[in-house]
């Protein structure tokens, strides 16, 4: 054995050697220490390994399920990533994908959301819950509402640019097409009419605002492209009035009479509103 060994275990006074000055008595004493705590250590690690070992699809989702339960949706996608990510092909892990999508819109992670729900319906297209799939990348792509500030000084959301409307409206027509028996169908409807309004109402803006700067053609052209998509939105009734008067502005006096005999059938006895303003106009005057 080497004489610094016998040292340690005996207390002999090793032989020289090339070593022994360099290892003094406090040196040794810190290697012992140092041994033990690689011990330990080791020892920890063995335990961990043999706690991850025992860890189940079924314990995993649990546990994730009670933090999505809890509000807590940090804690909810992290349990859940490790379940698909350990166990992808059991029933857990499908179920974990679908929470998922949600746990991520909770959290404020749109982007997420949406891609989770497109890869759960692109690996799962015959899935009985392919429909809240899709439900959830329409809510997701929802218009938000007025927040309080908007609310407080009434402001106009009509104006503002429909960024993901037509997105939402597709993927909630899908719902409400491919599966009329899903829960989430009349939701979906609901939110449907919303979005069309909407839709219509922003569609006339640019019309009214093409028409106010002379672009009679883009006027003409985004008034029908109103009263062709979104056919029965209140907002329809103004697209066909500024499709007649940007007609009139054109020349175009054939497609014109064509679109004041569809208001008369549709409307009839009413007055349009560009020949109210008209009318209001003159008797100002006086």
């Amino acid at each position: 054995m080497d004489s610094l060994y016998l040292a340690f275990l005996y207390g002999a006074k090793p032989k020289k050697g090339p070593f022994q000055m360099l290892l003094s008595r406090p040196m040794r004493g810190g290697l012992v220490a140092l041994c033990v705590v690689l011990l330990a250590v080791s020892g920890c690690r063995s335990h961990r390994v043999r706690d991850e070992r025992k860890v189940t699809p079924e314990a995993l989702y649990k546990s994730a399920h009670k933090s999505l339960d809890s509000y807590d949706f940090s804690g909810a996608i992290k349990s859940y990533e490790q379940l698909t990510a350990r166990f992808p092909f059991t029933d857990e892990a499908r179920q974990a994908r679908l929470d998922l999508i949600y746990a991520y819109y909770r959290a404020g992670e749109g982007e997420s959301a949406t891609d989770a729900a497109d890869t759960f319906i692109r690996e799962n297209p015959t899935h009985p819950r392919v429909d809240y799939a899709q439900y959830m990348k329409g809510l997701v792509d929802f218009e938000r509402t007025p927040n309080a500030i908007e609310s407080l000084f009434r402001a106009d959301l009509t104006k503002r640019p429909p960024s993901t409307a037509k997105k939402a409206f597709n993927s909630f027509k899908t719902v409400v097409e491919q599966y009329p028996k899903s829960e989430y169908a009349h939701d979906a409807l609901q939110r449907m009419i919303y979005l069309r309004d909407r839709l219509a109402d922003y569609e006339v803006h640019v019309a009214r605002y093409y028409l106010k700067r002379g672009a009679y053609l883009a006027a003409a052209q985004r008034a029908k492209s109103c009263i062709e998509q979104y056919e029965g939105a209140p907002a329809v009734k103004d697209a066909l009035d500024l499709l007649i008067e940007s007609y009139d502005h054109l020349n175009l006096q054939p497609l014109a009479a064509q679109a004041r005999k569809v208001w008369e059938d549709n409307y009839p006895g009413q007055v349009r509103p560009s020949q109210a303003d008209i009318k209001r106009a003159w008797w100002k005057l006086w």
